[in-house]
């Protein structure tokens, strides 16, 4: 199968479903196991990014792209959480993890850039690892705003571009060498593994996506790089008046892992 970064608008989004599609049945093991377990690390940091909005008395999340649903269940230690996805592969095998936590996450098929939710409707929503796979960025940014309530917030995390000399080169050579030399081993889909590094490589950078959860609306916007910028977890907030000073997206400077 072509790799789907090589295509555009409703046909990219075709193979990108195809995609993981045909990597669910080994996608949580071969993603732990690639990333030694950092992600998971990451996921909770993005948990604490909201945890302030999350307590707050009927509190509810949603969890966008949520695959098999890693994040959604973190969410769901909090808050009740909706999880959505465009692919049921992916889907089929978070429903089973959610069963046997018995956590209050419900998964449901759905397009991140129309989401199934009326206007409003959510304290949080996220995004993990998935925001670059979606063909229209502004437009699905600009559905995270839709959805959620004035002073709601947003947390997006997602591979980004390093930051720290030497571990630019280094992680190239990984994602593009190594990387689907064991994907294809493992999954037999080494093309999906050739597609992350691709698609990493043409999504917006920090500042740059700062600038564009700005442009959609959402207001105290900042990142933190997590692995020296392997990954960044961006946050945002939907106002709660109309018209407010925007201040300038910033970065907090801090590489956090824990």
């Amino acid at each position: 199968m072509e790799n789907p970064i090589a295509f555009q608008g409703s046909e990219k989004a075709r193979r990108i479903q195809a995609m993981f599609a045909g990597i669910a049945p080994t996608y949580d093991q071969l993603n732990h196991w690639l990333s030694l377990n950092i992600d998971k690390r990451w996921r909770r940091a993005a948990v604490r990014e909201v945890q302030d909005v999350l307590t707050r008395p009927g509190a509810r999340a949603l969890d966008v792209c949520c695959g098999t649903a890693d994040l959604a269940l973190e969410l769901g230690r909090l808050a009740p959480t909706v999880g959505v996805d465009f692919c049921q592969p992916m889907l089929l095998r978070g429903m089973e993890k959610v069963r046997q936590s018995g956590r209050p996450v419900h998964l449901l098929a759905g397009d991140a850039l129309a989401l199934p939710f009326a206007d409003a409707s959510f304290d949080v929503a996220t995004v993990a690892f998935g925001i670059r796979n979606v063909v229209d960025l502004d437009g699905a940014l600009a559905e995270l705003y839709r959805v959620l309530k004035p002073g709601g917030k947003v947390a997006i995390l997602e591979f980004s571009h390093p930051v720290v000399p030497g571990l630019k080169p280094l992680f190239g050579f990984y994602f593009t060498q190594i990387l689907p030399r064991i994907g294809n081993a493992v999954s037999r889909s080494g093309y999906a593994y050739s597609y992350l590094p691709a698609s990493v490589q043409h999504f917006p950078d920090q500042p740059t996506l700062a600038a564009r959860m700005e442009q959609a609306g959402f207001q105290q916007v900042k990142w933190r790089n997590l692995s020296g910028g392997i990954a960044a977890l961006h946050t945002g907030v939907r106002p709660a008046v109309t018209n407010p000073v925007s201040a300038d997206p910033v970065s907090t400077g801090v590489d956090a892992d824990r």
